[in-house]
């Protein structure tokens, strides 16, 4: 984080990065004595409502970040930076979206949380976007002209006031991660499913935070008074409020319990479902497991990273791709797609045993016809291809010959699930069944 007054002084001369955070109205001019270097800029979190005209002066500015500000509407300066491809205005209050106002460059496109009704056909110029986050908007519809978007591979429209997925959106030939619950096709305002038994918020003892995400805290937890039949101590997801970048808690939970139990799933053994709180409670994870990978960078967009020195066997592979399938076969079978099948929503022990969540991300298919639901599956399908794509990466040297014919096997099957031909993917009982016969 820097400040304004080091930006003024000229202590900052030469900087690729800023980042001020000040309650800033009026955009500082003197962010334009770094135009020369300036290729990161993040205000996000000031007062901002606007970007002065010349703003295209930063000619070596590529990511744009100005999220929980003011702005009603996106500058159209921004269309005439030369750079700039990454661009982020979550949580302000835009409600119009001017035709050629993004740069024709663009690859990261962030406008969750804001009060957009349409988007202009020019959103099908943007040929080179990969990722776009238009959850938590007023969208009825998307513009056909996004079906020239065929180099998108992460799309989230959950939380929206869309009437129907229309059909060109599940063929595009890169897209794998694709969230849409919330919608008026898709939403239910209030979880009805009793596969687990509701508990009470007040006869638990929420300990400590062990981890957030877009949707909620996970809380260590145990009981004020023991339930029979339940573990002392679980694993409590508290909701945020009504709405999160992830969509409607209420969607969450029904797909949550929708899926049901599976071995490799976080166990769910009670819900949370009363007046203004929703929440999960669960199994604690068993010591031992940790995330199989990091998010994705700036850099790598939408693919995951891992830590430096990581390395996986190709028989560790094998069965955690071996897992994940029959994983995500369960889920389909249940008319749910995952929406978010990375590396870093799954975890692992020293004995590979997979444990997969976060089903942040999740949207129920039942109300859509039987040809999308089989596009949302082929979708996921090369989620789960650029997953073992991601693995084999970081694959440790191969040695016997028996290894070099499986390390073939898996990178084959790792590019028929990317196909861009989406009929050509293999579903996931066939990759089952082939992983299967592999590690037999």
């Amino acid at each position: 984080m820097h400040t304004l007054a080091q930006l003024e002084s000229g202590e900052l001369k030469g900087v690729n990065h800023l980042q001020i955070a000040e309650n800033l109205t009026v955009f500082p001019r003197s962010i334009f004595t770094l135009a020369d270097t300036l290729e990161v800029l993040d205000l996000s979190n000031n007062q901002l409502s606007s970007l002065p005209d010349d703003f295209d002066q930063l000619t070596q500015l590529k990511i744009l970040f100005l999220s929980q500000n003011q702005f009603r509407s996106l500058p159209t300066v921004l269309g005439r930076c030369p750079k700039l491809e990454m661009i982020g205005f979550k949580a302000n209050q835009l409600s119009e979206l001017a035709p050629n106002a993004l740069p024709k460059q663009t690859r990261w496109l962030i406008l969750t949380d804001n009060q957009l009704t349409q988007l202009p056909d020019s959103m099908g110029d943007l040929t080179q976007l990969k990722k776009l986050a238009l959850a938590g908007n007023k969208l009825t519809c998307l513009p056909s002209s996004m079906a020239n978007c065929r180099e998108l591979e992460l799309l989230r429209l959950s939380a929206n006031q869309l009437t129907a997925l229309p059909d060109w959106l599940v063929t595009l030939p890169k897209l794998a991660w694709l969230a849409f619950a919330g919608n008026h096709f898709s939403h239910v305002d209030v979880c009805q499913n009793n596969t687990v038994p509701m508990l009470d918020l007040e006869h638990i003892d929420l300990i400590e935070p062990i981890g957030q995400g877009a949707s909620g805290v996970i809380y260590r937890a145990a009981w004020h008074k023991q339930p029979s039949g339940f573990p002392a101590m679980t694993a409590v997801k508290i909701f945020k409020g009504a709405i999160t970048s992830d969509g409607y808690p209420a969607d969450e939970l029904d797909c949550c319990l929708t899926t049901g139990l599976h071995s490799n799933l976080i166990k769910v053994i009670g819900q949370i479902n009363q007046a203004g709180q929703l929440g999960l409670v669960m199994e604690l994870i068993p010591a031992g497991f940790s995330n199989l990978g990091l998010p994705p960078s700036l850099a790598t967009c939408t693919r995951d990273i891992f830590a430096d020195g990581t390395r996986f066997g190709i028989n560790a592979i094998l069965t955690i791709a071996l897992q994940m399938s029959e994983t995500l076969h369960h889920m389909h079978q249940q008319h749910i797609s995952h929406g978010d099948i990375y590396a870093h929503n799954i975890m692992v022990n020293q004995q590979n045993d997979v444990l997969f969540g976060d089903f942040g991300a999740a949207s129920n298919l039942a109300r859509l016809n039987a040809f999308q639901q089989q596009m949302i599956a082929q979708i996921e399908v090369r989620a789960f291809g650029c997953l073992l794509d991601d693995l084999l990466q970081q694959l440790e040297p191969v040695e016997n010959a028996q290894d070099k014919a499986l390390m073939a096997n898996l990178t084959q099957l790792s590019s028929q699930c990317m196909s861009l031909d989406i009929t050509h993917r293999p579903s996931f009982a066939e990759i089952t069944q082939a992983l299967t016969k592999r590690l037999s």
